[in-house]
């Protein structure tokens, strides 16, 4: 192993200083971009340690690598915390972010072509809920819902949206939408149209853990979220 003394400053000033300037700049501002959260010094512990090292394909206890036990520790903590946390009977925390895991679900639950409905790009959603110029508006028929003149979502126009077109899936959730969704009605405009229910809470799983927000666990067949937001 290395020694600690090595450091980035001692070997590679120039990429020191932009990263002591992006440090200088992260403390002297304040950041409004949910996604540009600080994260802890304890994060940055882990994000750092050793456990970069290792490759871990697979799932605990059934690995394609040697030697995984301990990641297979960290990763189960990391599954428990996660579905008690959320009130989940599964979780899986692999995704090294929000736009992996809505993919893998993509993959799981529709095919190439198949009709997806979800929040348009301009009225809050993201890129990966049909947004044209994402896989999930290229790869698949992706239907968009938006908001009405005050700012929310018209579910009446959703629910019309998933009569016409039958999607296999639904999206629920967003990017850049300040009200709160009502997810059990989500769910019924799903069922009434046999369609998946996917959430994405990314943007407020912080809220869903402290109890501000309603969380969409009990409602959706499928929830994505990151860790760093809010």
């Amino acid at each position: 192993m290395f020694a600690k003394s090595m450091t980035i400053a001692g070997y590679d000033p120039e990429l020191a200083d932009a990263i002591n300037a992006e440090e200088r700049r992260q403390e002297d501002h304040v950041e409004l971009i949910a996604s540009e959260n600080y994260a802890s010094p304890r994060v940055m512990e882990a994000q750092g340690s050793v456990l970069t090292n290792k490759y871990a394909e697979g799932y605990p206890g059934k690995r394609y690598y040697g030697g995984c036990e301990h990641v297979d520790v960290a990763e189960q903590l990391a599954i428990e915390r996660a579905k008690q946390l959320f009130g989940a009977d599964y979780a899986n925390v692999q995704p090294h972010s929000g736009s992996q895991a809505n993919a893998a679900v993509f993959q799981a639950l529709v095919e190439p072509g198949d009709t997806v409905l979800g929040m348009s790009l301009d009225a809050g959603g993201h890129l990966t809920h049909g947004a044209k110029p994402n896989f999930s508006g290229r790869i698949y028929h992706a239907v968009q819902y938006g908001i009405d003149a005050e700012g929310y979502v018209d579910y009446d126009e959703v629910e019309r949206l998933a009569k016409e077109h039958k999607p296999k899936m639904i999206i629920a959730g967003f990017s850049a939408y300040s009200r709160v969704l009502d997810w059990a009605r989500f769910r019924e405009i799903a069922d009434a149209v046999g369609a998946y229910l996917m959430v994405d809470m990314a943007h407020v799983s912080g809220l869903v853990a402290a109890g501000l927000y309603p969380n969409p666990v009990p409602h959706a067949h499928v929830v994505t979220s990151t860790t760093h937001k809010t």
